[in-house]
């Protein structure tokens, strides 16, 4: 995997992968830039559920511009290397812009999701995404700059999802982060994933961050997985940049993304509690 992912950082980034993106980003740090470090949202309780619309000047546009960074230098096979994901292209999609949506019934009660894009069907020629400047669930967890996008192609899914100026508190932790984002991406001969998680804290404590799969800390009640990654029997690969457990209580993913023959999505928040 290393030889093939050296392969495609010669060939560099794919145009047409990344401007969708690139442009949503750099709309945003334009109408952040012409806020002029407009003050944040006061609400520090982060009661209800909520998407707001304002953010810190400084850590937005650091977080927008760290997103872009990484579209830019993420390794894209070249189309002439690739066969067809599933043989046809199915079905067209649209854009979905700062959604949240929430499902009742879980065994927890409740499962809330915010800057979720939705499912992009393999093969499909298109791109989700879905953003926010902030987003909250409760007094459970909080963050800023959510965002998270999918784009598809015949031979191809990449997915990606992010926020800055994390906050998490579950039943008395205190999980906080400045940026965490996650990527997975699919072509025809397999899949990979990797997360990035900038200044992570377990009760201020600073969390070193292996960059391993699946590092685990024990938590009070619970456990936090970080660089969580999974792969389905159909090979398709899921990436949760941090996963926080705690049983009975509540049950976290900050940043998800997801590519394979299942499909591509990807999530900044989803909270079950």
């Amino acid at each position: 995997m290393r030889k093939k992912d050296a392969a495609r950082g010669k060939e560099g980034s794919s145009p047409h992968c990344a401007a969708g993106v690139i442009s949503g980003a750099l709309t945003e740090l334009a109408a952040m830039g012409q806020a002029g470090g407009a003050p944040t949202n006061g609400n520090g309780s982060h009661g209800g559920l909520g998407m707001g619309h304002t953010v810190s000047h400084r850590r937005g546009v650091v977080a927008v511009a760290a997103m872009v960074v990484a579209l830019l230098v993420w390794p894209v096979t070249s189309e002439a290397q690739l066969g067809d994901l599933t043989g046809t292209i199915t079905g067209t999609t649209g854009t979905i812009t700062g959604t949240t949506s929430t499902i009742t019934g879980t065994l927890l009660g409740t499962t809330t999701v915010l800057g979720g894009t939705g499912t992009l069907v393999a093969g499909t020629s298109d791109a989700l995404s879905a953003s926010s400047l902030t987003g909250s669930v409760g007094s459970l967890v909080a963050g800023e700059v959510l965002r998270a996008v999918t784009i598809g192609y015949p031979d191809q899914i990449d997915s990606e999802a992010s926020l800055a100026a994390l906050a998490l508190n579950v039943a008395g932790t205190n999980i906080g982060a400045d940026f965490v984002m996650s990527r997975a991406l699919a072509v025809v001969d397999g899949a990979s994933g990797v997360s990035n998680i900038d200044g992570l804290t377990i009760n201020g404590i600073p969390i070193p961050v292996t960059g391993d799969p699946n590092q685990t800390i024990g938590i009070a009640g619970g456990v936090l997985i970080i660089n969580e990654q999974q792969v389905g029997s159909d090979g398709t690969m899921v990436v949760n940049a941090l996963h926080a457990v705690v049983s009975g209580i509540a049950d976290v993913v900050v940043a998800s993304a997801q590519a394979g023959l299942s499909g591509g999505s990807a999530q900044a928040l989803q909270a079950s509690y």
